[in-house]
């Protein structure tokens, strides 16, 4: 049987290039039913792993051998973890569900000096300068579906996304000094900051 394949986890490789090689200790925000938190578990000793939905938190730990991830079931804004908790701190298609600026400020306050925060968002196309773009994806999407195993994940979706790709790519300049900012072809963007070591 064929992968399974999104336009987000056409992105997985993005975050994990991100990662540092040292990692020991990862967070997954907003991680849905578990699909970005298992392929960290294969090469980061411990992964914690939060989402406010109760039901795709118990469809991710159905997965699970019991203790292998820790799932949390939580807002990540709120729930009391350590600062400087995490080596790594990655969000995939969650970053539009919550206060954008409030989320990247508690994913570095999490984070230990020299971790990484990786993110993969979703953003608003503003039209008509982005007619191409939207043409050229919708294309390579149609090529993606004939040739890979599509699935749809059953995570609440919230759109249009608040924020344009220029005002995203702004606010997480403003939030995180020294961002990377990437816009990708299928409808994603990412941004990859390294917490000063000072």
């Amino acid at each position: 049987m064929r992968a399974r394949w999104n336009h987000n986890i056409h992105y997985h490789h993005v975050l994990l290039d991100a990662m540092p090689s040292s990692c020991e200790r990862a967070l997954d925000v907003g991680c849905g039913e578990g699909v970005f938190a298992r392929r960290l578990r294969r090469s980061v000793p411990h992964v914690t792993a939060i989402d406010v939905d109760p039901d795709s938190i118990a469809l991710a730990r159905a997965h699970e051998p019991p203790g292998d991830i820790e799932y949390v079931v939580g807002d990540f804004l709120a729930y009391p973890f350590a600062p400087g908790s995490f080596d790594f701190v990655a969000c995939i298609a969650a970053l539009h569900h919550m206060d954008a600026r409030a989320a990247l400020r508690r994913m570095a306050e999490v984070l230990r000096p020299g971790g990484v925060v990786a993110v993969v968002g979703l953003a608003r196309s503003s039209y008509p300068r982005d007619a191409p773009r939207e043409l050229a994806a919708a294309v390579a999407t149609r090529a993606h579906k004939l040739t890979r195993h599509y699935w749809e994940s059953p995570a609440r979706a919230i759109w249009p996304p608040e924020h344009s790709y220029r005002e995203i790519r702004a606010l997480a300049e403003r939030t995180l000094p020294g961002t990377r900012f990437r816009r990708h072809l299928l409808w994603r963007y990412s941004i990859v900051w390294t917490k000063p070591a000072a």
